[in-house]
């Protein structure tokens, strides 16, 4: 049964500690990262046999069966999936960002400009479940950002394909190549590129740990997005709470992984108490019930608060990926919300909304990295480049200046750059200090 703990008399500790993988897997994933890169496909088609139990040919997918996957879809669940690409599309399209010019000083000239990353590479698992939610929130911004190419890959199944949903979606989002490639594996092709797979500038997309070791790894050579950990979910309830409702929302994060992090804070006992009992119910019926439980016996938590102000403080230390708000007024709490991934306002609005079909992001920072990241969104799809001009005129304006800054830091060589170009007869000093 889910721990219920007083905040009172419980450490901010012990509140914020969670149970994750303790694997030390990185020694393993360093091989298969150099594996890959010295042998390419064939150290491609070895790990695919050994972790996806099927042999891969090719493994590029054809465009043709990509169009099939998404003709042959059940109507109704292609018609949902085409709306809520359309929702993701509006949302992200107001973080479009573009570049800029100043030229308010005579013969200056300094801006902005923003250029898409040339290849992307996206990874979508196909563990436990296929994620075409992933594929519409990790592709569509990078498309609305205008990068020329991007590159999906996903592990196989036993038969050696990938899910027609997950198809379908990459054929909606508008993803330029699929691979039959998943685990570590996939992220070293990506990285380095092999006779099949194109190397890529960013990798971005959620995995196991070994794929998140593997991003770790590799980041540097290429950019990545986040080191995704086990999701989480926070609620923050008050007494006019529906536990069957809260309890729902906290299994909806729970049966994702044995690891996953679901709390409620509610300055309610009898909401606590029955949201506990809640959770005992409807696990019972839970087709993912093994994983959800071990979630909630493992990092399962309600907290007791003296009222919703205190249940806010634990949150911004928390830093939840997912937080609700399911209490009256919302709206007056979310100036207090400092860290959260992605904040969910009233009783009406369940973590699935996000996850699924708002338009909002699911691919959020876990582990309480809400401190300090953001959600996915088409800045991670962009590069920012500064430019600068000055006259020549302004350059013998400021090349005194610049040149006293630079022998200040005792860089010479940056001084003389500077004064080098400076010929007006006021100026005849010597370039040495």
């Amino acid at each position: 049964m889910i721990k219920i703990l007083d905040a009172e008399q419980t450490s901010l500790a012990e509140i914020l500690a969670r149970t994750e993988d303790q694997r030390d897997i990185s020694g393993i994933v360093s091989r298969i990262i150099e594996d890959v890169r010295q042998s390419g496909d064939e150290a491609l088609r070895r790990y695919t046999k050994e972790f996806d139990h099927t042999e891969i040919i090719a493994f590029e997918v054809p465009q043709s069966q990509i169009e099939t996957a998404y003709e042959t879809l059940d109507p109704v669940l292609r018609a949902v999936l085409e709306e809520a690409a359309e929702n993701i599309r509006a949302f992200h399209q107001r973080q479009v960002q573009n570049g800029f010019m100043i030229n308010e000083k005579p013969g200056i000239v300094l801006g902005q400009k923003v250029t898409p990353i040339e290849k992307v590479g996206i990874y979508i698992p196909g563990g436990t479940a296929p994620l075409p939610s992933t594929v519409l929130m990790d592709c569509i911004p990078a498309k609305i950002a205008g990068c020329p190419e991007i590159v999906m890959v996903s592990p196989p199944t036993c038969k050696g394909d990938i899910h027609p949903a997950i198809l379908a979606a990459a054929h909606i989002a508008g993803v330029n190549r699929v691979f039959r490639c998943g685990g570590a594996q996939a992220v070293a092709a990506l990285a380095y590129g092999t006779e099949a797979v194109p190397k890529v500038d960013k990798i971005v997309g959620p995995g196991n740990a070994f794929v998140a070791e593997a991003k770790r790894q590799v980041f540097g050579l290429v950019g990545i997005d986040m080191i995704a950990g086990p999701s989480d979910i926070l609620v923050i309830a008050d007494g006019g709470s529906t536990a069957k409702y809260v309890a729902a929302d906290l299994l909806s994060q729970a049966e994702h992984d044995p690891n996953a992090y679901a709390v409620l804070i509610t300055d309610s006992p009898s909401l606590a108490q029955a949201t506990a009992e809640e959770i005992e119910c409807q696990l019972a019926e839970l087709p993912r019930h093994e994983i959800a439980r071990a979630s909630i016996e493992t990092n399962g938590k309600i907290i007791l608060t003296r009222d919703i102000s205190e249940a806010v403080v634990i949150a911004n230390a928390l830093a939840p990926e997912h937080l609700e708000l399911c209490v009256n007024h919302p709206f007056d709490y979310l100036s207090q919300i400092k860290n959260a991934g992605s904040i969910f306002l009233g009783r009406s609005c369940p973590e699935a909304l996000g996850d699924y079909f708002a338009g909002t992001n699911h691919t959020l920072p876990t582990n309480g990295t809400a401190r300090f990241s953001s959600a996915l969104s088409v800045e991670d799809f962009v590069k920012k480049s500064q430019f600068i001009y000055y006259s020549r005129d302004a350059l013998t304006a400021a090349s005194g200046k610049i040149a006293a800054f630079a022998r200040q830091e005792l860089l010479e060589g940056h001084a003389r750059s500077a004064l080098i170009r400076d010929i007006s007869p006021a100026k005849t000093t010597p370039l040495s200090t």
